[in-house]
């Protein structure tokens, strides 16, 4: 008890505190500014080390049919036999995946499907079509599963169209922002038209750029007079 009496600075002398913490009632007799010097002590849980076990018969997974060799980064190699484990769904031709470790996309075709990928609904976006035929002019909304933010290739358009509207001798062609119908013959043309087209409000769905199906031969669709706007220039296809 004399001891506890003694200055504070005295008190937290390491020999003089071990005195207090010999029996459970020397350490109830250590002064309160003593006491928050001691650090608390508290029980950890202990954590398992135990990693969760991927259950690989229950994974979405793909045997090989081919052997498919990948023609860049993006793209996953295999040899016909192997496993290869399914991630996601591209499209309807192209799925991702991983196999030996490594990760890429793959077509279809190439494997057997043991477990498919959780159904998810698809969204379904369009494209709106203006065709201009020798006697009727009709609207064609054509359904596509690309992101709306993607850039199609003008090869891909052109068989797209071909297929819709069953003909062979038509072109593609879009509004400027002046009206005046442009025609499409490279990838060039088709990237300045999704460029110009994203200042313009679209539908939800819908691609913000629009198509124009005209005939080969018809020059008629053109606004070839200087005095009314800008002159076009069209290129044989």
């Amino acid at each position: 008890q004399n001891l506890l009496c003694l200055p504070a600075w005295v008190l937290m002398d390491e020999d003089v505190r071990l005195f207090f913490y010999h029996s459970t009632f020397d350490g109830e007799q250590v002064p309160h500014r003593l006491r928050r010097l001691r650090p608390r002590t508290r029980r950890v849980k202990s954590i398992s080390d135990q990693v969760p076990i991927f259950d690989r018969t229950a994974a979405p997974r793909a045997e090989a049919l081919f052997d498919f060799p990948g023609n860049n980064k993006l793209e996953l190699s295999f040899k016909k036999g192997d496993l290869v484990y399914l991630l996601s769904r591209v499209n309807k031709d192209w799925l991702e995946g991983t196999a030996d470790g490594a990760t890429g996309i793959f077509p279809c075709a190439f494997v057997k499907i043991i477990k498919d990928l959780p159904q998810l609904e698809a969204t379904v976006n369009k494209v709106r079509c203006y065709y201009y035929g020798e006697t009727v002019s009709t609207i064609r909304d054509i359904s596509v599963e690309e992101d709306l933010s993607s850039i199609p290739s003008f090869k891909d358009l052109m068989e797209l169209m071909r297929q819709e509207f069953h003909q062979d001798d038509i072109v593609l062609n879009y509004r400027d922002p002046d009206g005046d119908l442009i025609r499409l013959l490279s990838d060039q043309d088709v990237e300045l038209m999704v460029s110009q087209s994203r200042r313009r409000p679209s539908e939800k769905h819908f691609f913000p750029w629009k198509l124009h199906i005209t005939h080969k031969d018809d020059l008629s669709v053109y606004n070839t007079s200087p005095g009314i706007g800008a002159t076009q220039t069209v290129g044989a296809m």
